[in-house]
């Protein structure tokens, strides 16, 4: 079973909308077809306007969604990571083209390219202690987002299938 932190990030609410039904015409507006139809042509000249901006807007930021190491067949007491021994580290992004770039403690070690929503690279940690693994899919300067799993790496003595750590 693997370790997964996610970052998430929160949805914002989208404005109320209003009704026609809920504000009548107040007194004295005209009743005509012309008059109801404004609005209506309004609308949907503010809609083509829209979809044509977005339609030539630049694409969408490429971006890494969360990250993720599974330890495999590895045991130990304190921790299920060890020296010597190899893990896959799982990047999820919403770019399935841009190149993903995996950090060991802001020291790249794998570039992968994405297939579909996921970037996959081996990790073998060469140091004992605290770790933090990132990746960076890159996207518009100073708009990056780096989720990043923290883990515990011990002495690891690799037993071919798995890891013996202590």
């Amino acid at each position: 079973m693997g370790t997964i932190i996610a970052n998430q990030n929160a949805v914002p609410a989208g404005p109320a909308v209003e009704t026609a039904a809920a504000h009548p015409p107040a007194a004295g507006a005209p009743d005509s077809a012309a008059a109801t139809n404004r609005p209506r042509a309004a609308a949907a000249a503010t809609a083509i306007l829209a979809a044509a901006v977005t339609a030539f807007a630049t694409p969408a930021a490429a971006t890494g969604t969360r990250v993720g190491v599974d330890p495999g067949i590895s045991v130990g007491s304190a921790t299920k990571y060890g020296t010597s021994c190899t893990y896959t580290i799982d990047g999820y992004v919403d770019d399935p083209v841009t190149p993903v770039g995996f950090y060991d403690n802001g020291i790249l070690f794998a570039v992968a390219k994405p297939s579909g929503a996921l970037a996959q690279a081996k990790w073998t940690p060469v140091t004992q202690g605290p770790h933090r693994l990132e990746i960076l899919q890159q996207s518009v300067p100073g708009d990056d987002v780096i989720p990043y799993v923290d883990v515990t790496v011990g002495m690891g003595v690799n037993a071919g299938s798995g890891c013996n750590v202590f």
